[in-house]
């Protein structure tokens, strides 16, 4: 047995079930080693789909994403997706192959500094000189990645370490980093309160079963952050709705009018909190973000079970406010939020993958989730593209329907994965809102620079024509009407459906 056939055996071991990538030159031997497991392993078109694709499967599912390429053209395609991951803490593992280890630090053909690009985008990046070092790191990433998942780890795999045979295993033992110092000062802050607020990120969800009891008991209201939707149903009236820059009223009103702020598992991004509040107490699992007067690193689990709550009544104080947010044009013909509105109103259960743009604005803003991973898009760093690959990732991971809300820009980043669809016969629908433009860039062309639309003009391909190619049904409406008709259908993917709209402002966040 070599190096690269225990990797695989230990995968297994790990219950990992689906891996995405692309095989190549280097990291050969462990393709071999996977084509003799139970590994599913997906073939994407490109590598950064592959890495969005394993991106959406962690989102959608809490399974650990795996992504695998070849040396540095493989390798380096994967940058952007990682990226995206590291940036919205998204335990993936990443697995690259390279070059012989006596190549390193040469300009042999097709070497590139792996270790140090990824130690920029990943939580670690680990090179193994030889294969007991291999083993141990692999151990030790998928350890980290379920226990203590603040982001993406990568394995750079030198070919002839792969092929070594000769190699020690054993097991490793953890203990989770916390430090709790600061759980009495919070009590106190939390005895004191009469209007405390919880806000959740992802780093919660884990706990939503836990967390929606204490709400509900204590009648501590709730608010989130993207990544957090439907942590609490945001049909309940406990789930105030987002937090941060796209805050809805009720959620704004609390956040200015709390007198004890919990929040547990967010990364505090100026997106979420443009402001430090008082009274913060902030739990995470992740030093490095920590903020406020009570920062407490460890994890959700253990500070619920060091702290206690008492009842208090100002939910009926903050359900007074109307809490649904104005937008206007959502029976407007040719209205991409008109459209979507539909779109959603029709797959309210299902998972929606976004991506980025104006399309991306006016889908957070409608969609409402009943559980967590219910609404995936490219977060902090947001790429165009992460939509249909995400897709892909959610469809392998849970089986279920997905649909797309893609624009046309973002669409033909990765449309190439179109054959990835038809290939695995996922039950993805594309729904592709083509106004023809790079929308929000318009947007800020003109009313930020007050310039006339500059490069941000799109000579579309017939994208129905383009989805038949692929072997995938495809249809193309104009008009409200004719999308309503087809939404009364009962519809499977794989399908693209073509949405004509008009040009479209969004409504700019107020901080």
């Amino acid at each position: 047995m070599n190096v690269a056939n225990k990797f695989v055996e230990i995968l297994e071991e790990e219950g990992i079930e689906n891996i995405f990538g692309i095989p190549g030159d280097q990291i050969m031997p462990v393709y071999k080693a996977l084509s003799e497991s139970n590994i599913n392993h997906v073939l994407t078109r490109h590598e950064q789909a592959a890495a969005h694709a394993a991106d959406g499967y962690y989102r959608s599912s809490g399974k650990i994403g795996v992504c695998i390429a070849t040396a540095s053209p493989g390798a380096l395609n994967f940058t952007m997706a990682i990226a995206t991951a590291f940036k919205d803490n998204i335990p993936l593992l990443i697995l690259t192959g390279d070059n012989e280890l006596k190549y390193k630090g040469t300009d042999y053909f097709q070497t590139t500094p792996q270790l140090e690009i990824f130690k920029n985008i990943t939580q670690t990046s680990y090179n193994p000189l030889n294969g007991t070092e291999a083993i141990y790191v692999l151990r030790a990433a998928i350890y980290e990645l379920k226990t203590i998942p603040k982001g993406p780890i990568h394995i750079n795999l030198s070919k002839d370490v792969l092929l070594e045979e000769d190699f020690d295993d054993f097991e490793l033992c953890y203990l989770c980093e916390n430090d709790l110092s600061n759980i009495s000062k919070a009590q106190e802050l939390i005895n004191n309160a009469v209007k405390p607020l919880f806000i959740l990120g992802a780093g919660a969800i884990s706990q939503r079963e836990n967390i929606e009891m204490l709400s509900k008991k204590y009648q501590i209201p709730v608010t989130t952050t993207f990544h957090a939707k439907g942590i609490i149903s945001e049909y309940d009236e406990l789930n105030l709705g987002l937090v941060g820059i796209r805050a809805t009223p009720r959620a704004k009103y609390a956040m200015e009018n709390a007198d004890c702020i919990i929040a547990l598992g967010i990364k505090a991004s100026e997106r979420t909190l443009p402001k430090i509040p008082k009274n913060l107490i902030h739990v995470n699992i992740n030093s490095d973000v920590l903020i406020g007067d009570y920062p407490i690193q460890g994890k959700v689990e253990d500070f619920l079970l060091e702290i206690s709550f008492k009842k208090v009544n100002w939910l009926s104080e903050i359900l007074e406010i109307e809490n649904e947010v104005k937008i206007d044009g959502l029976d407007a013909d040719l209205k991409p939020q008109a459209a979507i509105k539909r779109i959603l109103n029709k797959f309210s259960n299902n998972i929606i993958a976004s991506d980025a743009g104006s399309h991306t604005t006016w889908t957070t803003l409608l969609k409402k989730s009943l559980k967590p991973g219910q609404l995936l898009f490219s977060g902090a760093m947001a790429p165009m593209g992460y939509g249909l690959p995400a897709a892909i990732g959610a469809a392998v991971a849970t089986g279920e329907k997905i649909i797309v809300i893609n624009g046309d820009g973002d669409f033909q980043m990765n449309l190439q994965e179109l054959a990835t669809i038809r290939e695995n016969n996922l039950n993805v629908i594309i729904f592709i809102l083509n106004n023809s433009e790079y929308g929000i860039i318009r947007q800020w062309e003109e009313s930020m620079y007050d310039m006339e639309p500059y490069q941000v003009n799109l000579n579309n391909p017939n994208f129905t024509k383009l989805a038949s190619s692929y072997g995938i049904d495809a249809v193309r409406v104009d008009n409200l009407t004719d999308l309503e008709l087809i939404l009364e259908k009962e519809l499977a993917g794989p399908l693209v459906v073509e949405v004509v709209v008009e040009s479209e402002d969004i409504p700019l966040p107020k901080v």
